[in-house]
């Protein structure tokens, strides 16, 4: 719940800068996120870049629950029966199934909600600028009546993707770096790292997600705030979208937001990882049965 009330406005931001048609027409000059947060805040007033925040601390419990306990799980299910060592294959794979499964089971319907608020151009301080979804609740309901239940779900596969790339990256990148710090520093060995340590590689290896995907993050982002199109397929409007991007507004439109959000996930890793380090640590010590470690550790 901290990440995401530190970090949402530069989710909005990326959102409005992957959704701008600025590129799209010719003369019209690029508007980096700095000037993108400027415009939203003079226009819509700094509650402005906080649009869909309430759809994001619905969802991030629950998301962060599944990831670590499905990572968690996969990983054990993946490790030799023998040694109850995990390959860096294996890593892989545990953090891909991982993403899959928090994407399928609660990001998609957040993001599709929280895109669809932060894309309203509407200033929050004028009580007579009424706009279409007047909080998440209301968007979820809205969005439901008028679209289907299936409409939460558009974009899932794309979202899959984008989460279980980032998860099979973020996961690995920061197992190695772990294990890397404690070759050089034996006496940790058995114990947890110091936290600014924990908080860097965390740092690092959130980053590495969002570089390593951030076009199928920029076309879902598209895709999820369009209606459905009776008769077109979601392959179809996926198609459509990226070869619309790439004819109108060239390769680097694909990485449209590429700035602010690694300045938001990033930081959202390094706290992330850094508190489920310490909380684990003092789960394991108290010693309840349900909680896994031991063999089956990086």
């Amino acid at each position: 719940m901290m990440e995401a009330l530190a970090c949402h406005p530069l989710d909005t931001i990326k959102v409005r800068m992957q959704l701008s048609r600025r590129g799209r027409q010719p003369g019209m000059p690029k508007r980096g996120f700095v000037a993108t947060g400027v415009e939203i805040v003079r226009k819509e007033t700094p509650l402005g870049l906080y649009k869909g925040l309430g759809a994001v601390l619905t969802g991030i419990v629950p998301k962060m629950a599944i990831r670590f306990t499905s990572f968690e799980y996969y990983k054990q299910a993946l490790a030799n029966k023998e040694t109850g060592k995990i390959a860096g294959q294996g890593l892989f794979l545990a953090g891909l199934a991982a993403g899959v499964t928090e994407a399928v089971a609660v990001v998609t319907p957040m993001e599709v909600i929280k895109i669809r608020l932060q894309a309203q151009y509407h200033s929050m301080a004028d009580p007579l600028d009424v706009p279409k979804y007047r909080n998440a609740a209301h968007a979820l309901y809205t969005v439901v009546k008028e679209e289907g239940v299936g409409a939460l779900y558009r974009g899932v596969s794309l979202t899959a993707l984008r989460q279980g790339s980032n998860q099979a990256v973020n996961f690995t990148a920061y197992t190695y770096f772990k294990e890397w710090l404690y070759q050089y520093q034996p006496e940790y060995q058995g114990g947890s790292l110091p936290s600014y340590q924990t908080t860097l590689i965390g740092l690092v290896s959130g980053a590495m997600g969002p570089l390593s995907n951030a076009p199928i993050d920029t076309i879902k982002t598209r895709l999820q705030k369009m209606k459905a199109e009776e008769g077109t397929t979601a392959i179809q409007r996926i198609t459509r979208i990226a070869g619309d991007m790439f004819r109108q507004e060239g390769f680097h439109a694909f990485y449209k937001g590429i700035t602010p959000r690694i300045m938001r996930v990033a930081p959202g890793q390094a706290v992330t990882f850094t508190v489920y380090e310490y909380l684990k640590e003092r789960l394991e010590k108290s010693g309840p049965a349900f909680v896994t470690g031991g063999r089956y550790e990086e």
